[in-house]
């Protein structure tokens, strides 16, 4: 199997599109045309896991955080990432990195929170805008099906658990060919009027060269009129971090206990507990302090989430209850997460989860 088949899997999991501005997923190192021998997952990538890949014949780490976040001028090892970088290039190691973009999809990082602390009716706590865009475009009545079924094979027309979703009305469209045309239908220099259907359907944005595309081979017309519009709505399928409900309320000590154990952390910091019983949980993988409010607003009874500064803890107000499980403990499972994913697509190929703890924080 070559790398490209690996990449093309996880984005169209987590596109890269759905990362956030600053940060660094997909292919860091490697050649998409290699072939690839193992594939080992990790949280982290750092000097040690790949060490590890070498020892297992595995020539791709699929990470969750990226190795280089900003650009690096110089390969001489003077720190942790030029080394890992190094040993990699020096190893024909592949290093390959969902990050955002995979704690951004409805399935992602989030999700496995929310499983292993069993919520129901779960749902994107901050979904975002500006990912969509909607494709309007005219065609002969005849022939809309055809172009119909085009634009449903990229992808477009999905909303949510729904797919081939759109909006047809009927209609009559008039056009005129110069001498210079070659008109599918009627002749040149004689207004025509044919019987279409206007065709509406939305798209994410990232495929809209996918959809374009689909159109322009489909549709009969030597000319095709389409319109391409970008949507402010939000993408409730794409977002950061999760909310959901406890099947039944539970006491908040009782439920920090459990969320301890079910998540396997050694400590939790948490705001003052009001001694109540509480349902409906908001949670973030990684640092999600940037959440609370979108918890408030939910009306959220705990907030879960890593990396909350001390000042931070304050501005929960009595309102939510912050519980801090800490960065790694909120993601240590993402790589279950992504080595099922992969077994599931390749299932004749080897994946390794890595045995290195790359937690760099310790408790005494």
């Amino acid at each position: 199997m070559k790398l490209r088949e690996l990449c093309h899997q996880l984005e169209a999991w987590a596109p890269l599109a759905y990362q956030e501005s600053y940060d660094n997923s997909g292919l860091i190192v490697g050649n998409l045309d290699q072939d690839l021998t193992g594939v080992l997952v990790s949280l982290d990538c750092i000097e040690s896991v790949v060490e590890e890949a070498i020892q297992n014949n595995c020539n791709v780490i699929v990470s969750h955080h990226p190795i280089i976040f900003k650009g690096l001028k110089s390969f001489t090892g003077k720190n942790y990432v030029e080394r890992t970088v190094l040993k990699a290039i020096k190893n024909d190691i592949a290093l390959y990195a969902l990050h955002t973009n995979l704690d951004n999809v409805h399935t992602g990082v989030s999700k496995m929170i929310a499983n292993r602390l069993g919520l129901v009716n779960t749902r994107v706590l901050a979904p975002k805008r500006g990912l969509l865009k909607k494709l309007i475009t005219f065609v002969p009545k005849n022939n809309a099906e055809e172009v119909r079924a085009a634009l449903f094979s990229t992808g477009a027309g999905a909303l949510g658990s729904y797919s081939e979703c759109n909006f047809s009305v009927e209609g009559l469209g008039t056009f005129m060919g110069s001498e210079a045309s070659n008109p599918v239908i009627g002749k040149k220099g004689v207004r025509e009027q044919v019987v279409e259907e206007r065709i509406e359907l939305i798209f994410p944005a990232h495929i809209e060269s996918r959809v374009i595309s689909a159109l322009n081979s489909s549709h009969p017309y030597e000319e095709v009129a389409y319109q391409v519009v970008s949507l402010d709505n939000a993408n409730q399928y794409v977002g950061s971090g999760m909310v959901g409900e406890l099947k039944e309320p539970i006491l908040d000590i009782d439920f920090l206990k459990l969320t301890k154990e079910n998540l396997k952390t050694d400590c939790i910091r948490h705001t003052e507990l009001p001694n109540k019983k509480i349902k409906k949980i908001a949670l973030c993988g990684g640092a999600g302090s940037f959440l609370l409010n979108d918890a408030k607003q939910v009306g959220a009874d705990v907030f879960i989430t890593g990396d909350f500064k001390y000042h931070e803890f304050f501005d929960a107000e009595n309102s939510v209850i912050i519980a801090d499980i800490g960065h790694y403990e909120s993601e240590q499972y993402t790589i279950d997460l992504i080595a099922d994913f992969l077994r599931k697509n390749f299932p004749r190929f080897a994946v390794r989860l890595s045995k290195v703890n790359t937690n760099p924080i310790n408790y005494l």
